[in-house]
């Protein structure tokens, strides 16, 4: 029999081990040689750790001893026991990764305690003052009705900001972090193995082509859309970009591009889109776009892969913005041009942190898509933003990133909120316009735009905005969970072409009025919009009723779709 070759290994980390323990005893028994009483409380703990020390070590020696090869000749059996052990010893070193050796650390526990006080003073506030209310002379309700909220909004971000606090303790920042890392550069390896086949001659393709009638926004949503299919039915995207409304040279001017060995359509045989089944024998394939798509395959937005959605929920709030943003992430890598007019325009604006984005959309969009919002509605959220992020970090100044379509709106900012700094372009508001929206400059500046609010701290905008929505897609793939780092004045988010969004009832609800719906915990429901009021509006699927009910009171359905896992790739990338 084989011993495991990297017994040796482990042998040398324990005794380097021990001896740093030893080093370590022997500092702290010389310094604190004057306090007999501190030393033995220090040797006593040190002890411990290291009798845990000595269990982990023993165990490992164990498994280290267990994963040999079965003797017998090479085939699947002996293959098959190795991964047994080898999945054994994964599960045994992350449980020690996992399990605190004493529990949650001091600091979680007092910020646990100190939300859940904070949430019961919040309640005992509320009743107290609302009761009040009703005894207040009708010339005086607007004024304590004003310092009510105020006193409100206090209490809110004080329980924010311990929540924020809570969620970095005892390491949790630190490992949300490497999640993150490790799932984009798992996903991004796929995509790269996807996209650059071995003899592209053979490879199966999935042709999307970026002209779609519609702006920068909306295109880069249709071929997130294509490659989101090529993905799943396991075909290299080949983009056509030619005569690109935009820029005449094609995506790869601008990006970079798909892929750096396979770009050529041809094929052995090629048809339009019948369903992936119908498509197994076809090596090419040209997608259409999402309206006329039939039929549906699984792989649309809203639906995440199957292999990844225990890791993506609990590392996100939104696991089906996070796979829409690593599409997004491959697609925008930007040209050594593009690369330097960032960092150019990043020190000519003077662009730092903490600023919040604000993307206000007008022209084409009122009274078609949107509503008209007037920048006193942007600007509310920004303060209450600012007043939350003094409580966590040091604000020298209130800079607020202003992307907008109007070019007269910056100085109407500037002029109403002179407390504020603006970082804006207004060449950029012109070449947004109508007139100029489809040229190389319009390009250059919606790039901008995106780029810097994708930046900022929060994004207050409008998410039936294409730009609004696009960064905060990218926003995602700058931190572990910006999920939560936007306020819409309109839409929630959504994916144009997406499939049904459904949430799930976790609470009973009993209609007080008219315009509301019952609910039942499981009854699912089609969620249409969500008020900002505390209520949000959708169809309960089961009874077939349409109307509000309180948001609390529901969860997110997730749905998960059995995407290709791309073993391959995921070897590639351990290598």
């Amino acid at each position: 029999m084989r011993p495991w070759t990297g017994s040796w290994r482990w042998i040398m980390l324990v005794l380097l081990a021990w001896g740093t323990l030893l080093f370590y005893i022997g500092g702290h028994l010389v310094r604190d040689s004057e306090h007999p009483e501190r030393s033995s409380r220090e040797l006593s703990k040190i002890l411990a750790k290291l009798e845990r020390l000595k269990q982990q070590n023993e165990d490992l020696r164990r498994m280290a001893e267990t994963l040999r090869l079965p003797e017998g000749p090479a085939d699947g059996g002996r293959v098959h026991s190795l991964e047994e052990q080898l999945i054994k010893a994964k599960e045994q070193i992350n449980s020690y990764r996992s399990i605190p050796a004493d529990g949650p650390g001091q600091t979680h526990e007092e910020l646990r305690r100190k939300v859940e006080n904070g949430v019961k003073e919040l309640w005992y506030l509320m009743r107290s003052e609302i009761k009040k209310l009703a005894h207040v002379e009708s010339g005086d309700l607007q004024k304590r009705a004003d310092t009510l909220l105020q006193d409100l909004g206090d209490q809110q971000r004080s329980i924010m900001t311990d929540l924020h606090h809570l969620s970095l303790a005892d390491g949790a920042g630190d490992w949300r972090e490497k999640e993150a890392k490790d799932l984009s550069d798992l996903v991004q390896n796929r995509i790269t193995y996807l996209q650059n086949p071995a003899d592209c001659s053979k490879a199966r393709k999935l042709v999307c082509n970026i002209n779609k009638g519609c702006g920068y926004g909306c295109q880069l949503h249709h071929v997130v859309y294509c490659f989101m299919i090529a993905y799943g039915t396991q075909r290299t995207l080949i983009l056509e970009s030619h005569n690109w409304r935009y820029s005449s040279g094609g995506w790869e001017t601008v990006f970079k591009p798909v892929s750096d060995s396979c770009t050529d359509r041809s094929g052995a045989s090629t048809g339009h889109w019948s369903g992936e089944a119908n498509d197994r024998d076809v090596q090419v394939v040209e997608l259409p776009i999402v309206d006329s798509l039939h039929p549906r395959p699984p792989y649309l937005p809203l639906a995440i892969p199957e292999d990844l959605a225990d890791r993506l929920h609990r590392l996100h709030g939104d696991p089906s913005v996070w796979w829409v943003s690593q599409f997004v992430k491959y697609l925008i890598r930007p040209q050594a041009w593009l690369d330097k007019e960032i960092r150019d325009t990043t020190a000519k604006l003077g662009f730092k942190h903490p600023i919040i984005g604000v993307h206000v959309r007008r022209t084409d969009k009122v009274g078609t898509e949107a509503a008209f919002h007037p920048i006193e509605e942007y600007m509310q959220h920004v303060e209450d933003h600012y007043q939350m992020l003094g409580r966590r970090m040091h604000v020298d100044k209130k800079r607020v990133y202003l992307a907008t379509d109007d070019p007269s709106l910056l100085q109407e900012a500037k002029t109403k909120y002179p407390d504020y700094e603006f970082i804006s372009d207004n060449s950029i508001s012109w070449s947004a316009g109508l007139h100029n929206r489809y040229t190389e400059n319009s390009l250059r500046g919606v790039i901008l735009d995106i780029h810097f609010l994708s930046q900022t701290n929060f994004l207050v905008c409008t998410f039936s905005s294409q730009v609004c929505r696009v960064a905060y897609e990218i926003m995602q793939t700058l931190h572990p969970d910006a999920s939560a780092n936007f306020h819409s004045l309109d839409d929630i988010y959504y994916f144009g072409g997406q499939n049904a969004h459904n949430q799930i009832a976790i609470y009973t609800h009993e209609p007080r009025g008219g315009d509301e719906i019952p609910l039942e915990p499981g009854d699912v429901i089609g969620v249409a919009g969500n008020h900002w009021d505390g209520y949000s509006k959708g169809i309960n699927r089961k009874t077939g009723r349409t109307g509000l009910y309180p948001s609390y009171k529901v969860k997110e359905k997730i749905e998960t779709v059995k995407y290709p896992t791309y073993p391959e790739a995921d070897k590639l990338l351990n290598q």
